[in-house]
């Protein structure tokens, strides 16, 4: 525990760097014609994944900062679902073949807010349009409270391998500050669902720093979730942004926890979690020993991208649905964010992109060493400036930063490599900043630091 790094670098708002540059940078100077190219240059023999965004749920939870809105009828969830597999067949045509899948992620919202038969058609036309992979990780992201029997049957036929439970806290207090009434025993029904369903890999997640929430609240929330023997689970922070998400404002801010409130509560989880056996996975994540998250962590393989710390090694990320980012070789694509304008474009036998990013050599650069501090907690800055010809004094931006780092014994770099602090961990994204090119003339607002 280092309270005292908390408070000195917790208020700051940061990007969480699950890609670089961040999305508040993208454009639409990149374009349809930009992304039909880049589509077109995928490599045949390389694995993709896909990430499908499914924009819809039944109750809009307080806390939330994901693109989606509330329906009680199934008909918009219909209608938008073939517009997903118009997307997938528009971008498989683009390709020009069936380009291998390794990995797809459904998130949303709610993903299974679909009927079994509606989600049931969608893989078919992925699987149609797509070669995935016998082996491929088939992930599905799930509110507890709505999933039915049904539904987890067809996650299991469909192949589905990977739920993530959406948990928050079990505390009822804090359930009724976010507005997310969820008991342990809905929780529990949808885990066993799932695993008679075949569904065998669990994933929870976790938020702490919501309002409300102690220390033993959260003790009490991971003590319900060890008795269910989830794979995975992810503790993030609650990101108060009320800007950019209105419903937020119905969270009281002076319910709130302080830097140094959250960082107790996130290490309070981390160590029960690790006391039961879980390691620990970059920032946020924990997972069982023999859990390829865990593995990847061991032999240096992390990833991260837009759903945080992965084992996915596919370059390439295709997304379908409103608001969906992909990642191609050359940059971002950014679909159009509101569900209607999403659905405009594919009537109109359009790929749904409306903004993007084109990378340049210098982004790469910073991304590869914003990533192994992120995943690895130190990078060799001398290895990667020479891979990359560039001298390794150009890659920091903020010296002043680093300098305070250094100072209060955060990092050290040594021969070239630097090496975040043992208990430093938790201001990795302090220590990425130091190297982001774009964040000194970005006006996005990012979540806290800690």
């Amino acid at each position: 525990m280092r309270p005292d790094l908390a408070d000195s670098y917790g208020q700051h708002r940061l990007p969480r760097y699950t890609s670089y540059p961040t999305a508040p940078h993208f454009s639409a100077s990149v374009c349809e014609s930009d992304y039909q190219t880049w589509l077109k240059s995928l490599d045949a023999q390389q694995s993709a994944s896909i990430y499908v965004h499914v924009p819809f749920c039944r109750k809009m939870c307080w806390y939330c900062g994901c693109h989606t809105s509330v329906t009680k009828r199934q008909e918009p969830i219909a209608i938008y679902a073939a517009g997903l597999r118009t997307e997938a067949y528009l971008v498989a045509e683009t390709v020009g073949r069936r380009q291998p899948i390794s990995h797809i992620h459904f998130g949303g919202g709610t993903p299974t807010i679909m009927t079994p038969e509606t989600f049931a058609d969608l893989v078919g036309s992925l699987r149609h349009s797509f070669a995935v992979l016998p082996d491929a990780e088939i992930a599905v992201e799930i509110d507890p409270r709505t999933l039915s029997e049904p539904m987890a049957e067809a996650l299991g036929f469909c192949g589905v391998n990977r739920a993530s439970l959406g948990i928050q806290s079990f505390d009822p207090v804090v359930q009724h500050g976010i507005n997310r009434l969820q008991s342990f025993g809905q929780t529990a029904t949808s885990v066993d669902r799932l695993r008679r369903a075949g569904v065998g890999r669990i994933n929870f997640d976790l938020l702490y720093g919501l309002p409300l929430q102690t220390v033993a609240s959260c003790l009490d929330t991971v003590a319900k979730c060890l008795e269910l023997h989830p794979d995975r689970l992810s503790a993030f922070g609650y990101a108060h942004i009320p800007s950019f998400k209105k419903h937020q404002r119905k969270i009281d801010a002076s319910s709130l926890a302080d830097s140094v409130t959250r960082h107790l509560q996130a290490e309070t989880i981390a160590g029960a979690l690790v006391d039961a056996g879980y390691v620990r996975v970059g920032v946020d994540h924990f997972a069982l020993p023999n859990d390829n998250l865990a593995l990847a962590r061991q032999e240096g393989r992390l990833r991260r991208n837009f759903q945080g710390y992965t084992d996915d090694c596919a370059d390439v990320l295709i997304g379908l649905g409103a608001s969906a980012i992909g990642r191609m070789q050359q940059g971002f694509a950014a679909n159009a964010v509101s569900t209607k304008d999403y659905l405009a474009r594919i009537s109109q036998d359009r790929l749904a992109i409306a903004k993007g990013y084109l990378l340049t050599d210098d982004d790469r650069f910073h991304a590869e060493i914003i990533e192994r501090i992120m995943c690895d907690f130190a990078v060799d800055l001398s290895e990667i400036s020479r891979r990359y010809g560039r001298d390794p004094r150009l890659a920091v931006v903020d010296h002043s930063r680093l300098g305070s780092l250094i100072a209060d014994g955060v990092v050290a770099i040594d021969d070239g490599r630097l090496t975040v602090a043992r208990g430093a961990e938790f201001l990795a994204r302090c220590v990425a900043s130091v190297f982001d090119a774009h964040l000194l003339r970005s006006g996005a607002t990012h979540s806290q630091a800690v």
